[in-house]
C-alpha cells in the first residue's frame, strides 16, 4: 500500500501494438503489477507520438491506427518498484522504462 511521503514513480512507454507472447504488452504489465501487489496502475492511450525510431503514430491518419502510444504509470514504494523491474525488462522489448522520485501527498479514500 502506498503511504504519504517519499515514493517512486515507474513509467513505461510502449506502442499499443507491442506484443509479448501474443498479448498486448500493456495488458501483460497490468497483470504483472496486480500479481505483484503493486498499489495500482493507470494506463493512458496517446493521441499521437513518436519514439527513438522516429516513426509517427497518430489517430489522425486516414486508417484507424492500432499502434498509438501507451503510457503506464505506477506509484509505490522503492522496494515494490525495484521488485518488478527485472520482470519488466523481460516483457518490454522496445519502449522506454523510467523511474523517478515522487512524493505522495494523499492516497486512498477515507473509510468510515
Amino acid at each position: 500500500m502506498v503511504r504519504k511521503g517519499p515514493a517512486k514513480k515507474l513509467t513505461v512507454y510502449v506502442d499499443e501494438s507491442d506484443k509479448y507472447k501474443g498479448r498486448p504488452v500493456y495488458e501483460i504489465l497490468m497483470d504483472l503489477f496486480y500479481k505483484q501487489k503493486i498499489a495500482g496502475v493507470s494506463v493512458f492511450r496517446g493521441v499521437a507520438g513518436y519514439g527513438s525510431d522516429g516513426v509517427f503514430h497518430t489517430s489522425k491518419m486516414l486508417e484507424l491506427s492500432t499502434s498509438l502510444p501507451v503510457k503506464l504509470e505506477v506509484v509505490d514504494s522503492e522496494e515494490m518498484i525495484s521488485g518488478v523491474l527485472p520482470l519488466i525488462n523481460d516483457i518490454v522489448e522496445k519502449g522506454l522504462v523510467e523511474i523517478s522520485d515522487t512524493t505522495v501527498i494523499k492516497c486512498c479514500s477515507k473509510t468510515s
